[in-house]
């Protein structure tokens, strides 16, 4: 769950005018002056570390900022000062801007320069407190406040594309974020949340690093900066919780807070009924024991207290006790049984509920709690205002004391996992940037919090099973050491027709960021829903979780037996989908021209969504009062084999660059060279998937490329192995392929036999070399079919 808003894309925020300081920058408590401060600081005109190419690494010259061969920012102020670090290698000559303030502050505003002509930039920004978007443009004035990811693009006359990447961090206790001036200046902001945690000067406060792949820097830029700060990971060094891979229901849309055991149950049998049986259980917002104090003072406090409400105890509310069941550990054990759920998650707020922790109540006392007021960043609300925060500012927080958050989580954790639950959703992440004053500041409240948060999910749960969410600030990105799953964008509005398109753009371009450190959950959508199949096709392109918050009864199998299988797997890609290179500085939302494309990579194939998403919706800020008038706009667009990156990781060294193309509605198959195009048109609300199979040469005279199950969204997800077996005058190709369903292949020739376990079954092959038969159901525990295909030289 999470909260309702729209979004610019064309038309970014802006940043007011700083207000008029000695400056921003770090200072622990107690006002110890910036030169003594606990943490070790490198000076800011250390000397550089060996690099690359002189002309690759990234320098400062005369207030010129210079990023591989081509000047990125200039006029640059005196102040502003670049240091190379000489803990990582440095491939792409990657370095760190600083600057000093004539006098320390808590908070600090500092003019980088201004844009160089001939970049365009993509923003990923807060558009408010809990959720980023993104946004593109070509000026240094237009970039939002609260930019926390910065891509730019620069060509040469001969075309060659050029990428820098800037990344505003956490630099000791204080946090950066980038914004643009009406000056055109670019600028960061550097603040510490606390009055008392004062600098003069940011050291490492926004990484840079530049190179020729946007794909391989953003990743290579993740993995160094996770090893010179030391406080976050890269994805590839968690535990990746394995419910992932299996299809769940999340009861938060079906129910509202009024989810109960009953409606669990129904909905869960309702979708094992129809073939699509949830495997993984998210029991939100609903289960907990809260109060709302206000409403005995004034009633009509209730609309503005619904976000104040408090948690008074630890176990579950009396909708879970009862003649349904004696108690959760009941309901779980229940559920598990007798409907074959694997895994459950229940939710709860990282601070305990909404409005923090009644501090009156037995249950809470031993916690140490305190009723705190919560301080918006300038920056937050120079974007949009969120409804739960005016909430929170106005009847406040009752927050755990940080010296006891460990023992608070501990005690919640051990007793949800005694009673069979198996995992957490937790969300209103971000709420702790606004409470470091007295704690030591934003960054190191959240630390504590998400260390004590992360030991405890160790501890009492197996498979690191946490999603995190409404936690899309670098406080807390930029301090998950082991989380590993977290949610890429605001809620499904399933009664916000103009959301949808929005909701698709949004959690492809955040995955560019957020799919470095964690898997991108892309949220619950509705099977039921004239938005679904818009929804499911690109669930399948994800990488991460897929799961519905259908009520029970309302679904559309049709949907879910695409993105499901009988046995409740679902067909995972390798990586987090994200939007293809020749869209990253385009507006896939409004500027009427421009599909979105998302790629992906499974073992043995690529895959590529095309989704229309203009008309439907507009990126709106302020919020206007007249309404959007959905228009229905035909695009037509390229495609090629090469808009999937990564190719050469499943190619091998005996593929010569062919692919069949296969395209999942209208079911049509190409052959194209990787660099080859064919065209698109699809309208508003419409998409398509095409899955990228790579044809290799198979006993000198078989040309075949295995698709996968090609009922499925992502055909080519089901592929586990392809082997052969034979000489140039008879060879048979080895498939395990998941089942059932139908299995499909190209093949220039046709075969002489094909089996699966063993059982030779009929098979169609066409003139354009589609090869097709059915995968039946299967014995085996894990439903992998074992296909083997024989060709015989003429």
């Amino acid at each position: 769950m999470a909260m309702t808003g729209t979004a610019p894309w064309r038309s970014p925020l802006r940043a007011p005018p700083p207000t008029p300081s000695p400056g921003y920058n770090s200072r622990p408590r107690g006002l110890v002056p910036a030169q003594c401060r606990p943490w070790p600081r490198p000076s800011l005109s250390s000397a550089a570390v060996a690099c690359p190419r002189s002309e690759e690494m990234a320098r400062l010259e005369r207030g010129s900022l210079v990023v591989g061969g081509r000047e990125l920012l200039e006029r640059a102020p005196p102040s502003v000062a670049l240091r190379r670090p000489a803990v990582v290698a440095s491939p792409g000559g990657a370095a760190f801007l600083g600057a000093t303030a004539p006098a320390p502050s808590s908070r600090h505003v500092f003019s980088l320069g201004t844009l160089a002509s001939g970049w365009k930039w993509l923003s990923l920004f807060r558009f408010k407190i809990w959720w980023m978007i993104p946004t593109v443009g070509e000026d240094a004035a237009g970039v939002p406040a609260e930019t926390q990811m910065l891509l730019l693009e620069s060509r040469s006359e001969a075309g060659a594309a050029l990428y820098a990447l800037m990344l505003p961090v956490l630099d000791g206790g204080f946090r950066a974020s980038l914004q643009g001036s009406p000056e055109n200046e670019l600028q960061f902001c550097f603040e510490s949340g606390d009055p008392e945690v004062q600098t003069l000067e940011a050291v490492d406060a926004v990484f840079i690093n530049s190179g020729d792949n946007p794909f391989k820097l953003m990743k290579e830029s993740i993995k160094m900066l996770s090893k010179i700060k030391g406080t976050f990971s890269h994805i590839e060094d968690k535990e990746i919780p394995a419910n992932l891979d299996w299809f769940g229901w999340c009861t938060w849309d079906a129910f509202y807070k009024s989810v109960n055991p009953v409606g669990i149950e129904e909905g869960l049998k309702s979708l094992c009924e129809g073939g699509a049986p949830p495997r993984f259980l998210i029991i939100d917002d609903g289960w907990q024991e809260t109060v709302n104090e206000f409403k005995e003072v004034d009633e009509a406090f209730i609309e503005q207290t619904v976000f104040a409400e408090r948690l008074i105890d630890l176990t579950e509310n009396d909708k879970f006790r009862g003649e349904t069941c004696k108690n959760l550990g009941d309901h779980v054990k229940k559920i598990k049984e007798h409907y074959g759920v694997k895994y459950v998650y229940i939710w709860h707020a990282l601070h305990g509920y909404w409005g923090g922790v009644l501090t009156t109540p037995d249950a809470m006392k031993k916690y140490n709690p305190q009723l705190v007021y919560p301080v918006q960043s300038p920056g937050n609300v120079a974007n949009l205002r969120d409804i739960a925060m005016d909430s929170l500012e106005k009847f406040g927080v009752g927050i755990i004391d940080p010296a006891m958050i460990y023992d608070f989580y501990n005690d919640q954790h051990s007793y949800l996992s005694s009673v069979g639950v198996d995992g957490v959703k937790v969300d209103v992440q971000n709420v702790m940037e606004t409470l470091g004053k007295g704690f030591g500041g934003r960054v190191a409240l959240t630390q504590k919090y998400q260390q004590a948060l992360e030991e405890s999910i160790a501890r009492n749960f197996k498979g690191n099973n946490l999603i995190c969410c409404m936690s899309h600030n670098t406080d807390s990105i930029f301090s998950s050491l082991k989380s590993a799953v977290a949610r890429a964008s605001e809620d499904f509005m399933p009664r916000e027709p103009t959301m949808q398109t929005l909701h698709i753009a949004t959690v492809a371009f955040n995955s560019l960021f957020l799919g470095e450190i964690f898997i991108p959950d892309w949220d619950m959508f509705h099977s039921k829903h004239e938005s679904a199949e818009f929804h499911g096709a690109a669930r399948a392109l994800s990488g991460g979780g897929v799961y519905v918050s259908d009520k029970p009864g309302v679904h559309d199998f049709s949907v879910l037996k695409k993105l499901v299988l009988p046995d409740g797997l679902i067909l995972r890609a390798k990586h987090a989908g994200r939007p293809t290179r020749d869209c990253l500085f385009n507006d896939p939302v409004m500027d009427g021209k421009s599909l979105l494309k998302i790629w992906n990579l499974n073992k043995f194939s690529g895959v590529i969504g095309v989704f229309n998403c203009q008309g439907a919706g507009n990126w709106t800020y302020p919020v206007k009062e007249n309404a959007h008038v959905p228009t229905t706009v035909c695009i037509t667009g390229d495609l090629s084999p090469s808009d999937v990156e990564l190719l050469e990781e499943i190619a091998g060294d005996d593929w010569n660059g062919e692919t069949a193309v296969f395209a999942f509605n209208s079911c049509s198959l190409s052959r194209l060279q990787k660099h080859q195009t064919m065209e698109v048109s699809l309208s508003t609300m419409t998409c398509e998937i095409y899955t990228i199979a790579l044809i290799k040469v198979f006993g000198g005279f078989v040309q075949f490329a295995p698709l996968g199950l090609v009922n499925m969204y992502n055909s080519g997800g089901a592929l586990e192995n392809v082997t052969s077996t034979g000489d140039c005058s008879e060879i048979t190709i080895q498939i395990q392929c998941r089942g059932p369903g139908r299995f499909g292949a190209y093949s220039a020739t046709r075969p002489e036999i094909c089996s699966v376990d063993e059982h030779e079954v009929e098979f169609k092959h066409t003139d354009d070399g589609f090869l097709a038969f059915d995968l039946s159901h299967g014995s085996s525990q894990d439903n992998l079919r074992n296909i083997e295909i024989l060709y015989r030289a003429s």
